[in-house]
């Protein structure tokens, strides 16, 4: 899913359904590389993002993580939290710290489809 700024991509995450990263389109490794307005319109990208992923997947909590150690080309992690998680209250990228719950994750994963499509809508307009 691209537009002008940005590309969304559904992470393949198996245990966080909904996990999302937005890519900035052009190569630049830090925030302060954009202007002022390349930094209004990310935060307002990010923050209709996260309203969209809070809608459709009704998270406990969001995770907003700008990384890019390994890939220094500016994004950003944007997950959907919830206490059945198997990472929770760790950070996505902890160690596990229960089972995962099957049941809970089929019912995530039955959101993706509209996910998908209310993504697509907002980076049409």
């Amino acid at each position: 899913m691209n537009s002008e700024w940005v590309r969304i991509v559904l992470a393949d995450e198996a245990e966080l359904p909904g996990f999302c990263r937005v890519i900035w389109q052009k190569h630049v490794a830090e925030m302060s590389d954009l202007s002022q307005e390349e930094r209004v319109t990310v935060w307002q990208i990010l923050h209709k993002v996260e309203l969209v992923i809070r809608e459709v997947m009704q998270p406990e909590k969001i995770n907003l993580a700008a990384l890019g150690n390994m890939v220094p080309h500016l994004h950003w992690h944007v997950v959907p939290r919830y206490q059945a998680d198997i990472y929770y209250p760790g950070s996505p990228w902890s160690a596990p710290q229960r089972a995962s719950d099957a049941n809970h994750l089929y019912q995530l994963k039955q959101r993706i489809p509209q996910l998908k499509e209310r993504l697509e809508t907002l980076l049409a307009s």
